[in-house]
C-alpha cells in the first residue's frame, strides 16, 4: 500500500538565521532586521491562507522560529487569491502593493525551496489561482 501523501522533514542544517539572509538575498534588503521584519509578515500572511495537511507539512520544513510565525495564525475561513493576499499584506504592513508583491516574492522564493516541488504541488492545489506566480512559478491554467 502506498502512502497519500509523502512525508514533510527539515531541511538539515538550515537555522533561522540562515533562512533570513537568504531571503534577504533574495529581496536584496540591506539589512537583516529588514529581512526579519518582511519575513515574519509574509509567514504570518500565509499562515492565514493555508489549512490541513499542507500547513503542517510546510511548518515542518521551517526552522522553528519560523514555523512559529506561520503557524500561530488562525487559517482563515476563505482564502484569498494571490492579488487579494499582496493587498491585504499591503495593507496590514503600510507599503504599497508593489513592494508587498516583492517582499512576497523575495520571502515565497525561499519557502517553496524549503518546501520542495511535490509540497509546493499540493500547496498550490490548495490555494486560489495568483500564488504560483508569488512562489516563482508560471500559472498554468487548463484551455476550456
Amino acid at each position: 500500500m502506498l502512502p497519500l501523501r509523502e512525508p514533510a522533514t527539515a531541511r538539515p542544517g538550515m537555522t533561522f538565521h540562515q533562512m533570513l539572509e537568504r531571503i534577504r538575498y533574495e529581496g536584496a534588503y540591506p539589512t537583516r532586521e529588514q529581512a526579519e521584519d518582511v519575513t515574519y509578515a509574509v509567514l504570518g500572511a500565509l499562515g492565514r491562507q493555508l489549512s490541513g495537511d499542507e500547513r503542517v507539512d510546510l511548518a515542518a520544513c521551517f526552522p522553528s522560529e519560523a514555523a512559529l510565525v506561520f503557524t500561530s495564525q488562525i487559517p482563515d475561513l476563505q482564502p484569498l487569491t494571490g492579488w487579494g493576499f499582496v493587498k491585504d499584506l499591503a495593507t496590514r504592513t503600510g507599503a504599497t502593493p508593489a513592494v508587498a508583491r516583492w517582499d512576497t516574492g523575495a520571502v515565497l522564493a525561499v519557502v517553496g525551496r524549503l518546501a520542495g516541488p511535490a509540497l509546493l504541488d499540493r500547496i498550490l492545489t490548495q490555494l486560489p489561482s495568483g500564488y504560483a506566480l508569488l512562489f516563482g512559478r508560471a500559472e498554468l491554467t487548463q484551455a476550456a
